[in-house]
Order: structure tokens, then sequence, then C-alpha cells
């Protein structure tokens, strides 16, 4: 009995002994809450944290990633001779961890080199039909193999191995080759996204049944398709960092549809005015009153759309009778708008920012065409008004006092006309601002900047209200949703992250993609948000879930621009392989790739209609595009995801390629009537 006593003590003891060093782990990452909360429930004193030295914080690390038990038992190495000693001690418990991590203990580099020499061999001899779909599996072998050459310490013979067989690739995998090749330790394919995703989630490829029958081996369980895809079919999809995407990543369903309109015609209807007695003996000829006719602008009612979520889904603001104003004059607005088509195309108008030494980094233009605010790489943002009307400040609190706050042109009047001016500045940033957008009751503008932090300024005091803090590296792209009060936001740090404007912490963290997630966009219901990252994969997230519902494939470049189509199935994408591709998001199949651009494509527009589509980019072209001979061909199956346009079939969609000479396209915009308005840097 005394014995078991006594092993029980020692047990305790050893146990006490690892949690005062997970506690100093803690302290020294500054995990303070972690700390604290773990402290106060083993009822963990300061003085016992004191009694643990950084020796034996190491060595129940080393026990923790898989020391042997001779090295266990070994007496800990004194601090000042055996610095070194515990170095390589480190990094061998790093590599052995690592070997469990890649999986091969017996890793023969030759035997692996010679039998993706017989791959090799066994894709090229094979026939037409079968050779485009059987080439995609040597990528995902050239980098497994890489991995466990590295994982052993062969970093010459690792690095000769992709020098030879480079070749062999598609151009678009030749990035990722080159990154791959700044891996100099075997302990560095630890933190490395790319190899834990080829570990835990492989490398996607859809293959049909006789290129799998030839290829023995199963590439993931799970049905494969009936004839083989030729080489267009194949390289439509494929050029992302981690394959295809698998069929589950877009079983979901995604309610794409457009929310019912508020009711305009109760808002506009005056209240029915006292009925007055005909029988008036003095005015017998009096005519009577006629009753107001219904405007059959407002009396028409939005259709109930099968595919839209429902409108409580996620909680939106209630409209106040000044947004219902502002979305009545706009609904007036839109009535007088031109419709486009192959025969009509758009005017288009070009700001051109002159004499930005500051370098300009962004441009946004109102939803109502009023302003325009562009971000600077100083940290400034400055705010232009496109209307003779002029950016004025609320007048002072004695003045707002005395106003009649139940006055129809209250917003009106509580501003100061005495403190007009053309354009504003705005400082708070301490980096390059890298996005701005404007609310859609356009009283607030939001700017996000390489200081990691994102901005709410005032466009009536003229301030900054609230800053956010959550990401820890540059904010690249924020957006508004389409009904106010949320806005989304991605980083540097690989996520996107759902705000709404009266809190400062995220809502949502939509997190999933390997590289920087480098621009957003909200779907026009505001129930879902569209990333696209240096990963080259585009994202479709549920806002209420905060799951990935959509993950589409195809870009051989990082993804620089998203937009939605007015109807909301439809997302367009454009990237730094100078291409734009058009995404269902009914089931997350690619329409068909827009090919006419030859730089990156940094801003996509959609006409107010949804008949065509502008594009440009860094080549200083503008590009109109015909979208609803685009949907049309798709729905009636004239185009399939093999369906690429050669480059001098420039006909059968591009409409019109408008040149700016010698000044890159920063954002497009069309206005309610279907005006495109363009701003632009001037580069000499």
């Amino acid at each position: 009995m005394s014995n078991t006593n006594g092993g029980n003590g020692i047990q305790r003891s050893q146990d006490k002994r690892e949690l005062l060093c997970l506690l100093k782990l803690l302290k020294k990452y500054q995990l303070k809450s972690t700390e604290e909360l773990l402290c106060q429930e083993a009822n963990v004193s300061a003085a016992d944290l004191s009694a643990i030295s950084e020796t034996d914080v190491q060595q129940v690390l080393g026990a923790a990633l898989g020391l042997g038990e001779g090295e266990k038992e070994k007496e800990p190495p004194r601090p000042a001779p055996v610095e070194t000693k515990q170095t390589a001690v480190t990094e061998a418990n790093a590599a052995e961890a690592l070997a469990k991590f890649i999986g091969d203990d017996s890793f023969d580099a030759q035997q692996h080199e010679q039998a993706y020499e017989d791959l090799r061999s066994f894709v090229e001899d094979s026939l037409d039909i079968y050779k485009h779909e059987l080439s995609m599996v040597l990528y995902p072998i050239l980098v497994q193999i890489y991995f466990k050459m590295l994982a052993i310490g062969q970093k010459e013979k690792a690095r000769a191995f992709i020098e030879k067989y480079k070749s062999d690739l598609d151009g678009y995998y030749i990035e990722g080759l080159f990154n791959l090749l700044l891996l100099t330790k075997p302990e560095e394919l630890l933190d490395n996204d790319l190899v834990v995703a080829m570990e835990m989630d492989k490398f996607v490829i859809r293959m049909s049944r006789d290129s799998h029958s030839l290829f023995e081996r199963h590439i993931q369980d799970r049905r494969q398709e009936g004839m083989a895809r030729n080489k267009l079919q194949c390289v439509a999809t494929a050029g992302s960092h981690i394959g295809e995407a698998k069929r589950q990543d877009n079983k979901m369903r995604v309610y794409y549809g457009l929310l019912k309109e508020v009711d305009f015609q109760t808002l506009t209807t005056p209240a029915p005015a006292p009925e007055e007695e005909d029988d008036d003996p003095d005015a017998p000829d009096r005519p009577k009153k006629k009753k107001p006719k219904k405007d059959p602008l407002l009396s028409k009612k939005s259709k109930s759309d099968p595919n839209a979520p429902s409108i409580d889904r996620i909680p939106l603001p209630e409209l106040k009778d000044s947004d219902k104003l502002l979305k009545l004059k706009a609904l007036r607005e839109a009535s007088k708008r031109m419709a486009l088509g192959r025969d009509q195309l758009p005017s288009a108008v070009f700001y051109t920012v002159l004499n930005s030494q500051q370098g300009v980094t962004c441009a946004e233009i109102s939803e109502d065409s009023t302003m325009v605010a562009c971000g600077f790489a100083d940290s400034s943002i400055r705010i232009w008004s496109l209307t003779p009307a002029k950016l004025r400040t609320l007048k002072e609190a004695d003045a707002l006092r005395e106003l009649d706050k139940e006055s129809a042109d209250i917003n009106v009047r509580m501003l100061d006309d005495r403190s007009g001016e053309t354009t504003r500045n705005f400082l708070g940033h301490t980096g390059p601002v890298y996005r701005c957008a404007f609310a859609p009751e356009m009283n607030l503008l939001l700017s996000c900047s390489e200081d990691s932090t994102i901005r709410l300024w005032s466009l009536l005091t003229w301030s900054c209200v609230v800053t956010y803090r959550g990401h820890v590296y540059p904010v690249w792209d924020v957006r508004f949703a389409p009904h106010g009060y949320y806005f989304v936001s991605c980083s540097y740090d690989k996520t996107a992250r759902l705000w709404s404007t009266d809190s400062n912490q995220a809502l949502r963290v939509f997190v999933g993609h390997l590289s920087d997630v480098d621009c957003v966009q909200f779907h026009p219901n505001s129930n879902y948000v569209a990333t696209g990252s240096s990963d080259r994969t585009v994202r479709l997230w549920d806002n209420l879930t905060g799951q990935s519902v959509r993950l589409m494939t195809g870009h051989k470049g990082s993804v620089s621009a998203l937009a939605f189509s007015t109807c909301g199935r439809y997302l367009a994408s454009g990237s730094t392989d100078n291409n734009i591709i058009i995404w269902d998001l009914s089931n997350g199949s690619l329409v068909t790739t827009l090919l006419r651009h030859t730089s990156t494509v940094t801003t996509i527009t959609f006409s107010r209609d949804g008949t065509l589509l502008a594009a440009a980019g860094l080549d200083n072209n503008l590009t109109l595009w015909d979208f609803h001979k685009v949907t049309d061909d798709y729905i009636s199956n004239h185009i399939t995801v093999s369906h690429h346009q050669d480059e001098n079939d420039e006909d059968v969609y591009l409409l019109r390629t408008f040149p700016s000479k010698n000044s890159p396209f920063v954002t497009l915009h069309f206005t309610r009537r279907n005006l495109l308005m363009c701003v632009g840097l001037f580069k000499s």
C-alpha cells in the first residue's frame, strides 16, 4: 500500500510540475487572462511559478514533442556550457515531430525520385484523351516528395529535384514552387500553411473513371466522373494552391435572391383629408375634388424571390423615415435610367488624379455619385464633391436645438451653409490607406490601412468616430453592407472579419484561406460575403453561421477584384492572371472566363440594370462585356466549364475597349442612370 501511495504522490508531483511549466509558458507569451484563470482553478501561487526555470519548461516541451525514454531519464543539462546542446535537442525533437507529421520514417529519396520519373513517363505515354487529366497528379506528388526530402534534411537534393522537374508543370504552379524553395529547415515545414493543407486536407483532383482506372491509386474516397476532360476543362478549374474544390465544398444551399423592397406607397400617400359636405347652397357649381392618383412607379409591388433568404434570417437595421426618403429619391432617379445593351453602350467619364506625389492607393465613389474619396500612401484621405453642392458640416449645438425636428428637410437644415468646402481631408491612420467605403446613407466613411486598423469617419462632423482593432497585420479591403450597419474587412493575416458599426469586436471571423485575403465584397442581400485570396481561390461565406458555403478555383494568380451581379446569382472575379471569371453561386460552377486584359484586373462593376459588365486594370484599358448574352448562353447550355474564349475571338462577349493612354484605373462606378464613372491616376 505504501508503495502504491508513493507512486501516486510522484505522479501528482509530476503533473503539478507540468502544470507549472504550462503556466510559465503562458506568462512568457503574455496570455494573462488564460494564466489567471488557470492559476485560480489549480490554486497555484506566484511563489510556485518562481521555482520553475526555463530549463524545466524546455524539458517538458521536449517530452511533449516525443523524446525517447532514454532521453527522458537524462539529467537536466547545466545551463552555461550546454546551451548549444539544448538547442540541438530541441531541433531533434522538432525533426522527430516533423517525421511523424510527414509520415514516412523509412523514406528513400532515390526510390521516390525514380518512382516520380516512372509516373512522368506513364503520363507522357498515355493517350491524349487521358493525358491532361493524368498530368494533374504530377504537381502534388512532386511537392510531397520535396516535403519528405526536406524533412529528412536533404535540402540540396530537394532543391535539385524541384529544379529538374519544374519544367513539366504548368506556369501557374511556378510561383508556388518558388515559395517552397524558400523553406530551408525541416522545422519550417511545421509552420507552413501549404504544407499543413497538403498533409491534412490533401490536394483535390477531379478525375474520370477511365483515367482513374489507368492510374493505380485512389485520389479520394468519392465518386468519379464519367468521360475524361480535355485540356481546356482541366485548366479551367486548376491553378489554386489546394487543387480543385471538393464536391461537398459546394453542396450547401445558398439563398442568392434579393430581399423584398420596402413598400414606398404607404410612405408617400398623404393622409385622407376630412370629407366636406357637398350641399353648400352658395356654391352649387363648385367642382368636386379629385382623388390623388397613385404613382405608377411606386405602385409596382416587388415579386417574392423563391431563392431569397427570409427577411429575419439575419438582423437588419430598421429603415428610418430619412432612409426611406433617400431610397425613394434613388428609385425616382432610377426610373430615368438609360437601358444599355449591345447597340446602346454607356457614356464614360474619367476622373484623373494629377500631381499625386503622395501616391493614390485607392478610390471610391458614393452610391449617389455625389462624392469621391481617395486614399493616399502618406496615410491621408481626401474627399471631393462631384456636384456644385459643397461639403458642409453640422451647425453649432445651440443652433441645432432651435430646429424643428419634425420638419421634412431636417437633414438639410442641420448643415451650416457657411462651412461649405469643395474638398476635405481626414488624418488619423499611420500607414498607407488601402480602401475607402461609403455607407449607404452617405453619412459615414470606412477606411482601412497598413497600420492594421479600420476607422469610421463621420461625413457630418468630418472627424473619426471609431477605430476598430482586431487584425494584427495590414488590412487590404473593407466594404459596407448594402443595407448598412454591417461591414466586412480582410487582411494579410489570412482572415476576413464581419463587424457592426456599434461594436468594436468582430461578429464573425472567416478562416480558411491559405494566404492573404486581398479583396472582399458583400452580397446584395447582405447575407453573404465573398472573399478573394492570394491562394488563388474565391470563397463565399454565410454571415449567419460563419461557414464557407462555396469554394471556387480556376484563377492562376492572386484574386484582386470581386463584384456581384445585380440579380445576386453570379459573381465576377478579376485576378493578377489578367483574366475575369464568372461564377454561378447556385452551384459554385464556373460559367466562363473572359480573356482580353494584358495586366492585372483591378476593378469590376456591373451596370445598374445588370446587362453589362465593366472591368479595368493596370493595362490602361476599360472593357465592356455583354453580360446579358453570357447568362443567356449559360442558361441555354451553349457554354460550359470547358468554354474558354480564344484571344482572337473577341466579338463573342466583348462590346468595346476604351484605352486611357497612360492612366491605370483605380475604380469603376455606374450611376443610377447608368453613366459609367472611372477614377485613375496619371503616370508620366
